[in-house]
């Protein structure tokens, strides 16, 4: 087994890392570490947990020298605030020992502070598109010395539409450089970037797309609507075990409501998160929530994504994610650092086919268990569940009426891309006949 010695990091360098207790690189950084080390543009394909951030952090900072400027020599895109807060710290962490300027740019805030810190001078620049952007259109962050860019959780920067933002600030690197990119999936939009901005990059792939995490156990509950959900949270968080608890919803509505009556059961033990938090609210409840001071966080998926939260026991899909791909992300919040961990869904009638299309991407079922006797199986449905109802409905009736153009169309798209291959044979995932899902949704019902 090897070892971070084994990189022959400068004693600086190693002597931090020795200090954070490190001791055996990940795959990824092993993989990662030589070809970045070459100089050559790099694709990482690799799952959310498995240590993407020093791989590429670790060989760049190897090959640091100084050099008398102020302009950015590395700059990293991230999609979120949080995460530029955490990889700008594991920056700062890493160099404590190097001469080394560090900054971390993101919106939300007022620029201005950020422009004057920018004029202080910086190294290595973390930061979200649209802010990067903005500074860089006000001419207040300069490319003239960029020699690696990295962009970090690159599919999730494209769902969050920062697509512009990214070609916009590609369009203005114009000196050769090392570009570095991270994605835990592979699409036709990973693609098309690749291919336009980067030069002949070496893949380093550590496992297909969708992947299950072993050390994740991944249970479910079948629930009818969302008061019998919030009944069966209640229930399961009253017991202890449930010490270090992440609960993810769809939206910022439904996480309110089940905050509101976590805190009415278990008042000042669980906090929340999604975009209309303010971000001093939302690392504030991060770090809480890290230092134990409380149970546990409902979230978005603002929250299934790259932050390292450590010692997660429970993942809790209080509503099952609209994208297959997006409940692996989910669930890799637990089961981190070689510990394992528990995945729990709560299952309603129509979050049924999208759960057996995660289940066709892993290549592996949720075991299913009985709801508990005490919990109270609810009859109301609240109004947004009834709106779903509605449309339903009105989608049923439209395909009852289309006509022969409807149906041709129906043909050709007989088969559901659950985050598939396309055209060139690098895409990773599963292209899943509707047949599939039919018979499966059917086996399920079964049960």
């Amino acid at each position: 087994m090897s070892t971070f010695e084994s990189f022959n990091l400068p004693k600086s360098l190693q002597k931090a890392v020795d200090e954070l207790g490190l001791t055996t690189p990940t795959p990824i950084q092993e993989k990662s570490f030589s070809v970045i080390m070459s100089g050559r543009d790099m694709m990482g394909i690799a799952q959310t947990g498995t240590g993407k951030t020093f791989a590429y952090l670790l060989p760049i900072l190897k090959q640091w020298k100084f050099v008398a400027t102020d302009t950015p020599r590395i700059v990293i895109l991230v999609p979120t605030r949080e995460l530029v807060v955490q990889i700008a710290g594991e920056v700062e962490k890493l160099t404590q020992y190097l001469s080394v300027r560090t900054l971390g740019v993101y919106g939300g805030v007022n620029i201005n502070t950020q422009k004057k810190a920018v004029y202080q001078g910086i190294d290595v620049l973390v930061g979200t598109p649209g802010r990067i952007m903005d500074l860089a259109l006000d001419n207040v962050i300069r490319f003239d010395s960029l020699q690696k860019l990295v962009i970090d959780e690159f599919d999730e920067i494209l769902n969050l539409g920062f697509r512009t933002q990214v070609t916009s600030i590609l369009t203005m690197l114009k000196n050769k450089r090392q570009n570095i990119l991270f994605s835990a999936t592979m699409t036709d939009d990973v693609d098309e970037m690749l291919e336009e901005y980067f030069d002949f990059p070496v893949e380093v792939s550590l496992a297909a797309s969708g992947t299950p995490l072993e050390k994740i156990v991944q249970l479910g509950y079948k629930a009818p609507n969302f008061l019998t959900k919030v009944n069966l949270i209640i229930e399961l968080l009253q017991d202890a075990a449930y010490e270090r608890v992440l609960l993810f919803v769809n939206n910022k509505k439904t996480a309110d409501l089940v905050s509101d009556k976590l805190e009415e059961i278990f008042p000042e033990q669980f906090g929340t998160i999604h975009s209309n938090k303010s971000q001093n609210y939302r690392l504030q409840t991060m770090q809480t929530f890290q230092n134990g001071e409380i149970r546990g966080i409902v979230t978005t998926d603002v929250m299934a994504r790259g932050l390292d939260i450590s010692n997660i026991t429970h993942v809790i899909n209080v509503e099952f994610p609209e994208v297959p791909e997006q409940y692996i992300h989910r669930i890799g919040r637990t089961g981190r650092a070689d510990k394992s961990g528990i995945a729990i869904s709560f299952i309603a009638p129509n979050e049924e086919e999208i759960m057996i299309g995660a289940e066709i991407l892993m290549e592996k079922e949720i075991t299913f268990i009985p709801m508990p006797t005490n919990v109270t199986v609810a009859v109301r449905l609240l109004e947004f569940e009834k709106d779903r109802k509605k449309m339903k409905v009105i989608l049923k009736t439209n395909k009852l009426e289309g006509g022969a153009s409807f149906h041709e169309k129906a043909k050709k798209n007989s088969k559901v891309n659950l985050g598939g291959p396309s055209k060139t044979k690098k895409k990773t995932g599963t292209s899943v006949n509707r047949n599939i899902l039919k018979t499966r949704v059917a086996k399920r019902k079964k049960k």
